[in-house]
């Protein structure tokens, strides 16, 4: 425990650097963090202040390294770097950002020689070559001035005005400020100066007046990142990775996490932008706000049970048991089947999925000798249209609304169909089976009748001048009374119209009352909702993150070709677009490799996963490699050809990967919420992406065709977006016509 007062802190920039150190310094920066707090000035420690600057010292960490720290005051220090004794420390550049009000830390000398190694090599030219071309600077469309306003750090401008390639672009980024990085990205891809300073600028910027010379105060603002906890710190030296999302918010997300919002939130974004980890800071910022007790009075909740299990793990690392004691962390449809038998403790019936109920639709078909129906056709009806409208009669649903159905139907098909439907409901009840949507819509009408209820006697109260009226509860003994007080949903645009309805009923119509995060662009379901119809109204209460943590820039403009211009929805009746979406991070080009057929593409993945196995420089643990696939089949054929090689494979489990140890391999659908180092893509080929199946409907149901072939975009792009470092695409035969023509050109 630290006794003496000594504040030390850890600026973002600096753990990057000691990631990055032999694992025997790595050790030594954890002794000397320890012995610095307990007296910075002990002799060991050789704490000195560099010539010639009143801020910046150094201090011994082992024979070969020191850190320089700035001193903030007398008993604050902030480590901004870790460097070898021999490097030069005469071209550091330290200042407090007059846009952002955070501290900033750059090695000119560093930056440097990494925009030089991107330098492109000199062409060979005949010795009566003309005069070569001068390379048109990046940035010489701004001045200084507007650079420095959109809160670029001064001391690399003159570094700016030599870059002319990207590559040298981000050469300069990976040790410049993140804000620096982000601005200067933005305005390559081509945004306006206007643009840059609403999207990147603004929501970090300084809420008061920044004095420059106020290092201490400059420290505490959320633009300057810090570590201070010796748990994190341990975690970085002994297990390679700070877990930054534990304690790192950027000050955009900070403000959506802390923001009182008077009614529904919604956050969007693309994949990797953190909205998981706003929807987990979200629950700890609520739970903080709670008067102290032993009940949950907040709920996390998700699509499915492997993303709630892993909403849960990361929740209790976030705050402990401390944290999840007073969360209720369940997937939606367990909570949905919790309801339901809590109302009906008798009812054992078996819930079935989707693809299961399509079976019993065509098993009845078939029993009734129908041809002339397709049972996905009516099971999207029944489920849509009958299940999402909570329609009660075959009158009622005659006049039911079928918008984004497609295929129009007659008043004698509708009568058809809801014959068919109550043969199928009596098929399943005599089976004891119920499928998913029935169990969310009986959810949802017994939550909406308790929550009727609850508002009764809360008229009753107010009238009979605040006296309760226990004749009004529940007949339990108890008082009836909201389920929960806050409800924060995770990869919101996956829930069905029911689960919306259940959801809206389980907590009080008040501020902070429903927190949603997600994006429209990986909805890999077919559950398709406008909020405010459901009586979810976030108009004026949404927000979008627009910087991708995970997902190299490589790797990102593949992802975003597989969109394609196609439109998407944001929940609530208008256009989501991913405008601004963009990355910081840089990787390798993703690769495509065709072969003939599937047998020499299972070769091929094969192939490569021992090809980087053999080289110490890409030699990784396989459970950071992951293999996904089409079809379950196809997940079978790989596993078995990687054993052949002597791969262990892994399958990935609607719970999770089934083992600890080897290569990860599933279906697309198994694959959301997960990342990985490096991501194979197989079976990437016409006729399979999309299915066959999808393209015949392009002329009998167009409107369906849209919305199958926007579905399978989306689950493709899911799958793209789960790299972090490396992508490479495999198919055979024709390749998938979402590819873009950079990958399929490239092999």
């Amino acid at each position: 425990m630290n006794t003496s007062g000594v504040t030390l802190r850890l600026l973002d920039k600096a753990d990057k650097e000691i990631l990055k150190l032999p694992r025997t310094v790595k050790g030594a920066f954890f002794d000397f963090q320890h012995k610095f707090k307990a007296n910075p000035h002990t002799t060991g420690l050789k704490l000195q202040q560099l010539k010639g600057d009143s801020r910046l010292w150094s201090a011994r960490v082992s024979d070969d390294y020191r850190a320089l720290l700035l001193r903030l005051a007398d008993d604050d220090w902030l480590i901004v770097s870790v460097k070898h004794r021999k490097d030069v420390y005469d071209r550091l550049s330290y200042a407090v950002n007059q846009v952002t009000g955070g501290i900033e830390y750059v090695d000119l000398e560093v930056v440097e020689e990494s925009v030089l190694r991107r330098l492109p090599a000199p062409p060979s030219a005949p010795a009566a070559a003309p005069e070569p071309v001068k390379p048109q600077e990046l940035f010489a469309h701004w001045s200084d001035t507007q650079l420095s306003d959109l809160g670029v750090a001064e001391p690399l401008l003159p570094v700016i005005r030599t870059l002319t390639t990207e590559d040298q672009l981000l050469g300069l980024i990976e040790y410049a400020p993140q804000l620096t990085g982000e601005v200067l990205l933005a305005l390559f891809d081509g945004k306006s100066f206007d643009d840059v300073l609403d999207q990147v600028t603004a929501p970090v910027a300084a809420s008061e007046p920044v004095d420059p010379e106020d290092f201490q105060a400059a420290a505490e603002r959320p633009a300057t990142v810090v570590t201070t906890s010796d748990e994190t710190l341990r975690e970085a030296l002994e297990g390679g990775d700070f877990g930054r999302w534990k304690v790192f918010l950027h000050p955009t997300q900070a403000k959506l996490v802390e923001r009182r919002y008077s009614g529904p939130a919604r956050v969007g974004g693309g994949p990797g932008t953190g909205k998981t980890i706003v929807a987990l800071h979200r629950v700890r910022h609520l739970v903080r706000q709670l008067p102290p007790g032993r009940d949950k009075p907040v709920l996390l909740t998700t699509y499915n049970k492997n993303l709630a299990a892993d909403l849960r793990s990361r929740l209790l690392e976030l705050g402990g048991e401390e944290l999840v004691a007073r969360v209720d962390v369940s997937h939606v449809d367990q909570l949905a089947l919790r309801i339901v038998r809590e109302a009906e403790p008798g009812s054992g019936k078996q819930a079935i999925d989707d693809s299961q109920a399509v079976r019993e639709w065509r098993a009845l078909l078939d029993e009734l000798g129908e041809e002339g129906w397709d049972p996905e056709f009516l099971h999207d009806e029944w489920t849509q249209v009958i299940l999402g409208q909570a329609v009660a009669t075959r009158t009622d649903y005659f006049r039911a609304r079928r918008a984004g159905r497609g295929r129009n139907i007659t008043r004698g098909e509708r009568a058809e169909i809801w014959q068919l439907a109550e043969r199928f409901t009596q098929r399943l009840d005599r089976l004891g089976r119920q499928t998913w949507d029935q169990v969310a819509e009986r959810a949802a009408r017994l939550e909406i009748g308790r929550e009727q209820r609850i508002l009764s006697i809360a008229r009753q109260r107010e009238e009979a001048g605040g006296l309760d009226n226990i004749h009004l509860q529940d007949g339990s003994g108890g008082w009836l009374r909201y389920r929960y007080r806050h409800i924060v949903v995770d990869e919101a645009q996956d829930l069905r119209p029911a689960h919306w309805k259940m959801l809206r009923a389980m907590a009080p119509r008040q501020a902070d009352d429903l927190f949603l995060v997600g994006d429209t662009h990986q909805r890999i379901y077919k559950n398709q909702v406008t909020l405010g119809s459901l009586g979810i109204n976030i108009r004026g209460r949404s927000s979008k993150l627009s910087l991708s943590y995970r997902t190299t820039r490589q790797i990102l403009r593949s992802a975003l070709d597989v969109l394609g211009e196609t439109s998407y929805d944001d929940l609530d009746g208008a256009d989501e677009t991913l405008a601004g979406y963009r990355s910081v991070l840089s990787g390798r080009v993703p690769a495509g490799h065709p072969f003939a057929d599937w047998a020499a593409e299972r070769e091929g993945i094969a192939a490569l996963i021992k090809q980087w196995d053999e080289d110490p420089e890409s030699r990784i643990p396989h459970e950071q490699i992951a293999i996904c696939v089409p079809t379950n089949q196809m997940a079978t054929e790989v596993a078995y050809t990687l054993s052949l090689h002597g791969i262990r494979p892994v399958e990935i489990r609607s719970d999770g990967p089934n083992g600890s140890e080897g290569v990860h391999i599933g279906t697309m659908f198994r694959f959301k919420g997960l990342e990985y180092q490096r991501m194979i893509i197989a079976g990437v080929a016409d006729g399979l992406v999309p299915r066959e199946s999808v393209s015949r409907l392009r002329t009998t149901d167009p409107v369906r065709y849209r919305h199958e072939m926007q579905r399978a975009r989306s689950l493709l792009f899911v799958a793209a977006t789960r790299a972090r470092d490396s992508m490479d695409v495999f198919w055979h035969g024709t390749p998938s016509p979402f590819l873009g023509p950079a990958l399929t050109s490239s092999c």
